[in-house]
């Protein structure tokens, strides 16, 4: 009976290992790797991507391993986690969004998933929608769960996917699309991963910075971002990081994905702004990774040098990635808008928005910065 129920325990642990190690997905190898590494953005001295400032990563690293015996870097805040549900609208109106419109319309599932309607496109940006941002389902767990199952989402045209990291790229979620029409498209080397979890190569596009693909009346273009990438816990580098900017005749998005601040925010708002709607990242920040994530300030800084006319905080209030409050981040975002005279949107999870319409935006995180 031991020896049984000690080959059902070694079973049942090689099966958790195969599907994490699944989840590690592929770096790109062979021809695909000779290809991208002729990209200017791939250091092939270093074996890797790099960002405009080289040496951005290997500083916050260095600092990380100095600060990591601190009282903060194991505590930070008492409030990093929900004690409660968060106020959701579940299901959300499908139906509405997915009548015709000349405009923009969006569905926020939080942290940096967002289902886009962009003039009749559907669109899903950065999908997790799984249980867990990690390739252990048992760590980073998601605070609830998504306003839609993944077989409950509409027919989706396009996946977008900024960058390789476990809370943009969920191996469970993009093998839901394996018999699908969804194409997918990506910065360089990242189609690697998700080729290697089923989905065929002939629906995969990756992209350079500053290289677009045209799909139908809509312009994909991958910028610049100031990051790192890697699954595996080794070096990384071997994908690209991007933000995106979704173009029509009519109307501009963009999505930052995850990213420090530097000189691409202008660059890009003086090569593709003003944009209709920005959703830039504001969450999971902290000084000993300052290179990688933006501030506060600073989000708000690359939104007005993004020339945005709306902002939409991303990267909150879904995921325990960081030392701060779970709601700090909407509360300096809105702080800062209030300063520069920002509009800031504040969807609940599932709450339909759309561009060309009033919409009304509850203050819907005070309550639980009151109680505490």
């Amino acid at each position: 009976m031991i020896a049984i129920e000690s080959m059902t325990t070694v079973l049942l642990l090689s099966m958790v290992l195969l599907i994490s190690c699944s989840s590690f997905g592929n770096d790109p190898e062979g021809e695909h790797l000779e290809s991208i590494s002729k990209s200017p953005q791939f250091n092939k001295e270093k074996g890797k991507f790099v960002n405009r400032q080289q040496d951005s990563v290997d500083k916050m690293r260095k600092r990380m391993s100095l600060w990591s015996s601190s009282k903060e870097y194991f505590f930070g805040s008492g409030d990093r986690v929900p004690k409660s549900k968060l106020p959701e609208i579940k299901p959300p109106d499908i139906e509405e969004f997915l009548k015709p419109t000349e405009s923009i319309k969006f569905i926020w599932f939080g942290h940096s998933t967002i289902l886009v309607n962009f003039e009749n496109t559907i669109i899903l940006l950065d999908p997790v929608l799984s249980g867990s941002a990690s390739p252990f389902s048992f760590m980073v767990k998601r605070f609830q769960a998504p306003v839609l199952k993944v077989n409950e989402l509409p027919q989706i045209d396009y996946v977008v996917i900024s960058h390789d990291h476990y809370d943009h790229l969920d191996m469970e979620t993009i093998k839901y699309f394996q018999n699908k029409k969804t194409k997918f498209i990506t910065p360089l080397g990242v189609t690697s991963h998700i080729k290697s979890w089923g989905v065929t190569e002939n629906r995969l596009h990756e992209l350079d910075w500053w290289q677009g693909v045209t799909m139908g009346n809509l312009e994909f273009i991958c910028a610049p971002a100031q990051h790192f990438s890697g699954r595996s816990g080794m070096e990384g580098g071997k994908t690209l990081w991007g933000s995106w900017i979704i173009k029509s005749k009519n109307n501009r998005l963009y999505f930052s994905g995850d990213s420090g601040y530097d000189t691409h925010f202008k660059e890009i708002g003086d090569k593709y702004g003003p944009f209709d709607v920005a959703f830039v990242e504001n969450g999971q920040y902290n000084e000993m990774w300052h290179e990688v994530h933006l501030l506060p300030k600073e989000t708000a800084q690359a939104f007005l040098e993004l020339k945005g006319k709306k902002l939409v905080p991303i990267h909150w209030a879904m995921f325990e990635l960081a030392l701060h409050d779970w709601y700090e981040p909407v509360e300096e975002s809105e702080k800062y808008a209030k300063q520069y005279n920002i509009d800031l949107l504040t969807p609940k999870f599932g709450q339909l928005v759309s561009l060309e319409k009033e919409n009304i935006f509850e203050k819907w995180w005070k309550e639980f910065v009151h109680k505490k």
